[in-house]
């Protein structure tokens, strides 16, 4: 846990998506208000002017480039004013960037980063309809389309919008602790916070739907029924292919395999069972399609970095009295 007030400052810009400010900056402001002295926070531009966000909200800086203060957490934002950045703000984060004890990117704020050759080496992530520009512009960037938010030594990168605001409250856990971390949570009504390495998407979402009305009667069998037989043989029958021809179109049309698509529709409802029940694991394990409790925990460990019951520590609110 840190100790001493710490600086964190936001990089506005015009254009800016407004929420990608917000949502962290209520985290940090929710840490402050529970334990005061834990957070200044202030919001930079280049020349100090109020900036217009991509909503058309007006959000007026407490600094300029030229005044703004050290930054523990130097916080750069996404939106549409990374596409074509002032390059006074490049300019700008290739010289602080490295000074910030914490450099911190939501959604497409990682452009910057990389504009500024900040991200060379490491491994990041951002919001998927930039992940493939990001990776083929910058290929000294290693970078990972699927994670919510990915540390990677002081840098930290988050997806697409509201993932900032899961980032803020792991930087926030590891700043002031758990506790602080789960009140601020249960105050902004978000379910605490899920894992970095949650995908961005569900499997629903991250598949497209399939163009045949037998192929999309699987996916939602599938995703009404993990517990049932999910074997390609037993979908295949369902939607009265062979099984040769249902593994080929199902891939075709949703762009992953069967085994791929079940697997995670399987993970997303044990997670939820897990977040929202008091089901045991095994219980779970069976109703979702996974036979075992062993075989459930390999693949909360392979996917989420935690087995069952730490994922259910970590992620489940606390009872109230």
């Amino acid at each position: 846990m840190q100790e001493g007030v710490q600086t964190v400052l936001v990089v506005l810009f015009d254009d800016v998506q407004s929420l990608d400010v917000t949502g962290p900056v209520e985290v940090f402001n929710g840490a402050e208000l529970h334990r005061p002295g834990t957070y200044r926070i202030a919001t930079v531009s280049a020349d100090g002017r109020a900036v217009r966000t991509s909503s058309g909200l007006t959000l007026v800086p407490d600094h300029s480039f030229a005044d703004a203060p050290a930054a523990h957490t130097l916080l750069v934002p996404g939106g549409a004013g990374t596409r074509r950045p002032d390059p006074r703000l490049v300019a700008w984060l290739r010289e602080h960037g490295p000074r910030a004890e914490r450099l911190v990117s939501v959604c497409t704020g990682a452009l910057l980063l990389a504009e500024a050759g900040l991200l060379d080496g490491r491994r990041v992530t951002s919001h998927w309809s930039v992940c493939d520009r990001l990776a083929r512009d910058h290929p000294a960037v290693e970078v990972d389309p699927d994670p919510i938010y990915i540390r990677d030594g002081h840098l930290a990168t988050s997806a697409g919008v509201t993932s900032g605001i899961d980032l803020a409250l792991a930087l926030v856990e590891e700043d002031a602790g758990r506790e602080v971390a789960l009140s601020i949570a249960r105050h902004l009504v978000v379910f605490l916070r899920r894992p970095g390495n949650q995908a961005q998407f569900s499997a629903q979402l991250a598949a497209q739907t399939a163009q045949r009305e037998p192929l999309r009667e699987v996916q939602q069998w599938i995703t009404e029924h993990p517990g049932e037989d999910l074997t390609v043989e037993a979908l295949a029958a369902r939607a009265r292919l062979s099984p040769r021809h249902f593994a080929r179109a199902f891939q075709t049309e949703t762009g992953m395999t069967p085994g791929r698509y079940v697997d995670r529709v399987r993970l997303e409802h044990a997670r939820r069972l897990l977040e929202d029940t008091s089901d045991g694991v095994e219980e779970i394990s069976r109703t979702c399609g996974y036979g075992t409790p062993e075989a459930m925990r390999r693949a909360f460990v392979r996917t989420l970095g935690a087995a069952p019951a730490e994922y259910r520590r970590r992620f489940r609110p606390a009872p109230t009295h």
